[in-house]
């Protein structure tokens, strides 16, 4: 008995033809990559699936197939859900979760971030067709301050997906690096298109509400094969822009009064209190422009061999405006007499302050305005080989290259003080709603706010680079009328890069900046909705400065030489990483399943700045930087380090209708970059600082999972699963006391003294995630159908901190009807409150939030179709808020993206 043959028969025999996203019916599916490679099927009859209903059928097909536990969602899928990249439709699968902001930036209006059983997206490997992709961050802070390895969705478009097959249990022959899990998106072959020639294309364009703009959207695909079946080539372009405007409001750290202040002295119930270092009106808008394609060459030169060339390339320019209208509480609290009576103090915070116009030159407020370049792109080349040496055995070569980047070339920046005297007052309304503040009697111009020059500031030259060069074998040995079905085999090498080179801080010339005959002329202002759309009293008709006249002012003031070097942006990681695998593949009498290991080596090489010397192997005092004149130092941390990871996957076949799985295994995911390689700033006076940790060990997690899965119609499924992860050597951010290099100690001592210093530093720490999972699909009728899933997760770290990404409540409901012309899809899908990173001195989490979509298309005829797809159609408000000692639960951050609305012809021919 042939394993996969039997294993795959149903979903060969639905599926073996599903195409683009764009109109199923025109192409063919890709090989499922949850299961081991297809042997040769002969005399298969070809279904091409149609639509929604159909669709649905193949990947429940897949799923069912599958030994180990997976969710599939197919090209059909993709185009018949409101979804602009391929983490807008993994939202509605059981134990996915999606993220709009990678870190502290906050969410936007696009899903940009995947991770699997509340864990941090870090903890998910993304693949395309089995292979890792390079990736980039848009956001300046992401490139250079919390760095991690999740791949940015925000570069995936939907338009190049086949199929998305998501691993929740892990194989040896699968690439290490998801502890939760991986994410498989499988492209189009131009030899698995069932005509000659396939033309596909799509125009329209997208409306955004807040900015009140309609942008274009195109994306097109070519595929041509010659009669034979053996040479094809298939091309895809897209080219997509948007216009994106965030209201919000921040909340920018919490700070602590101490008895020597003079407000304590006034007021000595407030020593020890908090109160709101920053509270500013947020104005961001975007201009996103998302362009790429990709080219394959397919061609058999034997009938046993087939050779692949894939070639792939998207890039997101994203320019963008930030102005921060800001009260500077830091500035005048600590010293401030002028407090009136009847303020709050509520869990330790100072949570309603007023304080009354002065007559000195304190500055209350501070206005920031940024106009940054930025962009993100990502490339891969592949070159496959697959080779079927005898009927039982067969081979796949694949060598590759990939490089993701991330640029900030420059940033505009004029930061200025607020009118002094004028008094500030803010009033705290709960985690759920922004701040009530208020600042001076009018903001609606320069001159009506006062302003003075404070600072340029702003990094710049920054070019991110994440690359790899891998090449790897795989082999498969199959069995015929053997419980033993086939053995997999492996070796794969990659040399992976993480590194910004350079980064330069600007600050003034030395010219008349300061001189407000020297600021731009003209002014805008804040959109007439700017309050109303977040719900409070502040500051509203904001003035700004446009984004032409700040560069134009920074163009002469702005101070970007060579002394301006910033080394704290500076860091490199590189690992070589080695693999092997045995995966042996059963198949027994109502069931079936894999057992195997994979061994992994990794050789890491970890370069970071320093104020002193802390490796054996140091480059400096590396002397130019204005910001350590002393000079700073080029550290370099080598190490190595080797694990097997077991896995076993077993499926039992109850009835022909209900199965049960239950899986095994140990994953493994290498820390974030920005942890291993963050600059190490040493306080040599009272042995404090702060940095990243070279010497952090890979998370190892040990996972069991259990499920069962009850098909009881050809679109229907009713399953229940549980899963536990016990996490060694999670990475979380922590106080300790640790060794460093004392820079006047060994001075005076004529060799090298280590002392103590209390630093905050990332650190290894076991964890625990548990987690249960519900999933219902339904059909009704012909017509009609429903699904419905809800995943239930709790985590936490042995040192009683909240995991990264952990939402207790994960929920998503959607509903369809679909005719033969018409079709309709609503979709809703919430998540709790989650953990999403240390902020500010604090912990940041964001609320729970639900977001309503839906589509509606029509097929016009044969060859063309309209499509009308809107998102976040409830205007959802996206809600932070901080956690930390002394201080519990406060509000840090509002915002709110509005709706969008696509509108597409889709032609084929």
């Amino acid at each position: 008995m042939n394993h996969r043959k039997t294993l795959l028969a149903a979903s060969i025999i639905t599926g073996l033809c599903v195409s683009g996203a764009l109109f199923a019916q025109d192409g063919a599916a890709a090989a499922d990559a949850s299961q081991p490679k297809k042997a040769e099927v002969k005399e298969l009859a070809t279904v091409t699936v149609v639509g929604i209903r159909d669709s649905e059928a193949e990947s429940l097909a897949l799923k069912k197939a599958a030994d180990a536990h997976v969710e599939v969602v197919t090209a059909e899928d993709i185009g018949k859900l409101p979804a602009k990249n391929v983490a807008d439709t993994l939202q509605r699968l059981p134990g996915v979760s999606v993220g709009t902001s990678s870190a502290g930036e906050g969410g936007f209006d696009e899903n940009d971030r995947v991770s699997l059983r509340g864990t941090a997206p870090s903890m998910t490997q993304t693949l395309v067709d089995g292979h890792n992709i390079g990736t980039g961050d848009w956001f300046v802070l992401n490139q250079t301050a919390t760095v991690g390895r999740s791949v940015s969705y925000s570069l995936l478009p939907a338009e190049i997906v086949s199929e998305v097959v998501v691993n929740k249990t892990s194989e040896a022959r699968l690439v290490e690096g998801g502890a939760a899990g991986t994410v498989n998106i499988i492209t189009r072959k131009p030899l698995q298109f069932d005509k000659p020639v396939t033309v596909h294309a799509s125009v329209g364009g997208v409306y955004s509400d807040l900015p009140g703009t309609t942008k274009p959207q195109f994306s097109g695909l070519f595929n041509w094969k010659n009669d034979a079946n053996t040479f094809g080539v298939m091309a895809q372009a897209f080219y997509e822009e948007r216009s994106l405007q965030r209201n919000g409001q921040e909340v920018l750290g919490l700070e602590k009064l101490a008895p020597t202040d003079a407000i304590v002295a006034a007021h000595p119930d407030l020593n020890g209190v908090y109160f709101p270092s920053l509270i500013g009106n947020v104005l961001f808008t975007q201009k996103r422009k998302r362009t790429g394609g990709s080219v394959d060459v397919q061609f058999k030169p034997t009938d046993n061999v087939t050779v692949n060339l894939n070639g792939f390339y998207s890039k997101l320019k994203a320019d963008n405006f930030n102005r921060n209208y800001m009260m500077w509480a830091t500035h005048f609290v600590h010293g401030a007499t002028n407090l009136e009576p009847g303020y709050v103090v509520d869990n330790n915070t100072l949570t309603h302050a007023s304080f009354s116009p002065s007559n000195d030159a304190m500055n209350y407020g501070i206005y920031d305005q940024i106009s940054r370049e930025a962009s993100s792109s990502t490339r891969f080349f592949t070159a496959d080989v697959d080779w079927r040496a005898t009927d039982s055995l067969s081979f796949t070569a694949q060598v590759g290259t990939t490089k993701g980047e991330g640029s900030s070339p420059k940033q505009d920046v004029l930061e200025l003080n607020t009118a002094p005297g004028t008094g500030a007052a803010w009033d705290f309304r709960g985690t759920g709603k922004p701040v009530n503040w208020s600042l001076g009697p009018d903001n609606s111009s320069p001159a009506a706010s006062g302003v003075s020059a404070n600072w340029i500031f702003g990094e710049g030259g920054i070019n991110v680079e994440d690359k790899e060069n891998w090449g790897k074998i795989d082999g498969e040995l199959d069995f015929d009328d053997s419980t033993l079905a086939s053995l997999q085999f492996g070796v794969r090498y990659a040399d992976h890069t993480r590194e910004n080179p350079y980064a330069f801080a600007q600050g003034p010339n030395g010219g008349d900046w300061s001189n407000p005959a020297n600021f731009p002329a003209s002014f805008g202002h804040y959109p007439g909705d700017f309050g109303s759309s977040l719900g409070g009293s502040f500051p509203t008709n904001i003035w700004y400065y446009s984004q032409a006249d700040l560069a134009a002012y920074d163009s002469k003031y702005a101070n970007r030489g060579p002394e301006r070097l910033y080394p704290n942006d500076i860091y490199k990681v590189n690992e070589k990483d080695g693999a092997i695998y045995l995966q042996a593949n059963f198949i027994g009498d109502r069931w079936s399943g894999n057992v195997g290991v994979r061994y992994v080596h990794t050789k890491q090489a970890v370069n970071y700045t320093s104020t002193s010397p802390q490796e054996t192997e140091v480059e400096g005092p590396i002397l130019g930087s204005a910001f350590f004149p002393a000079g700073y130092y080029w550290n370099t941390n080598n190490a190595s380090y080797s694990k097997a990871l077991p896995s076993a996957n077993l499926k039992f076949n109850l009835t022909d209708d209900v199965l049960a799985r239950v899986a095994v295994s140990q994953t493994l995911t290498r820390p974030d970059y920005s942890a291993l390689a963050g600059t190490v700033s040493l306080d040599d006076t009272g042995h404090t600082g702060s940095g990243g940790n070279p010497n952090l060990k890979p998370l190892i997690s040990t996972n069991f999972d259990a499920a069962l899965e009850w098909y009881f119609a050809p679109r229907g499924l009713l399953s229940a699963g549980v899963y536990e992860m016990s996490l060694q050597n999670y990475v979380t951010f922590a106080s300790e006391s640790r060794l460093y290099k004392d820079m006047p100690a060994s001075t005076a001592a004529g060799h090298d003294v280590y002392s103590a210093y209390q630093v905050n530093i990332p650190s290894n720490v076991d964890g625990k995630v548990r987690g249960v999972e519900l999933n219902y699909q339904q059909p009704i009728g012909d017509n009609f159908g429903v699904a419905l899933n809800y995943t239930y997760a709790t985590g936490n770290a042995d040192n009683g901190q909240d995991l990264q990404g952990t939402s207790k409540n994960t929920a998503n409901a959607s509903a369809f009807f679909e005719n033969d012309k018409f079709n309709a899809r609503v979709s809703y899908t919430y998540r709790s409150s989650y953990f999403a990173g240390p902020d500010r001195g604090g912990f940041f989490y964001m609320q729970g939030t639900g977001y309503l979509s839906a589509s509606l298309g029509y097929s016009i005829n044969d060859w063309m179709s309209v499509s009308l797809d809107g998102l976040n159609l409830n205007s959802p408000k996206l809600r932070y808020y901080v956690k930390g000692d002394g201080y519990g639960i406060q509000p840090r951050s509002t915002y709110i993206n509005g709706r969008q609305y696509y509108l597409n012809l889709r032609f084929k021919f």
